[in-house]
């Protein structure tokens, strides 16, 4: 159990963090319509803030499932597929079969850094460990935020809703400071989501397809113009 032990050791900090933020999902989707206990259920399967607020926007805006919510979801959450795709190679013999089913799950960014950080190979306990206190703070915060959004007033509620764009303007601005790539890309996201909310023909595409096409966009011509080089041989 020394692996288990350490994981939720781990990821006691994870969860802290993650408790804060789905804090304002919860608040979100209460507000938007939805009972508690289904913005819970949306936490508890899909422990993913990004494609948690893309789904929820699409969701409210009446979107369809199978083309702008399975779209959006791809493209967002592409990025745990790689990661797990490096992850499975610092994995021990006991992350195998179905444990690397349930373990993939679990896989989100922070998650990710902290175990390939972790100094030698990563079992399945450790992973069990490091993943369970972060989805249940994942959950509990989410449950929190619901239950404060049948309580607070509304004006309370809109104010505490402000959290989110702090969030991720905190998740943005560390490493465009340091990568002007990302931070043109950032840029050039936000300009083309203005476009399609107030440009004449373009607010008529649906939300779900304007984060598609904003995602697309302004990653396929950053990293067309401004390709990360490979630290090891220059090459880009």
């Amino acid at each position: 159990m020394s692996g288990f032990k350490k994981g939720l050791k781990d990821g006691i900090p994870i969860a802290l963090g993650y408790l804060s933020v789905s804090f304002t999902f919860g608040l979100q989707g209460v507000k938007g319509g939805l009972s508690w206990w289904e913005t819970v259920l949306i936490s508890i399967c899909n422990v993913t803030s990004a494609g948690q607020f893309a789904g929820l926007d699409i969701m409210l805006s009446g979107g369809g499932f199978w083309i702008e919510m399975a779209c959006a979801q791809f493209i967002i959450n592409l990025r745990y597929a790689l990661m797990s795709i490096s992850l499975s190679q610092k994995a021990d013999k006991s992350l195998s079969g179905i444990h690397r089913w349930l373990v993939g799950f679990g896989v989100t960014d922070e998650i990710f850094v902290m175990a390939m950080g972790n100094i030698g190979e990563v079992s399945r306990q450790y992973m069990y460990g490091l993943i369970a206190l972060p989805v249940a703070g994942w959950s509990l915060g989410t449950l929190i935020g619901a239950a404060a959004g049948k309580i607070l007033p509304e004006i309370v509620i809109s104010a505490l809703s402000i959290a989110i764009y702090g969030m991720f303007l905190a998740i943005i601005i560390p490493p465009a400071k340091k990568n002007k790539g990302i931070a043109m890309a950032a840029i050039f996201a936000a300009l083309l989501s203005c476009c399609f909310k107030w440009l004449p023909i373009l607010n008529k595409v649906s939300g779900g397809f304007s984060i598609i096409i904003c995602t697309v966009l302004s990653a396929g011509i950053m990293a067309a113009l401004m390709p990360v080089k490979n630290e090891e041989d220059g090459q880009c």
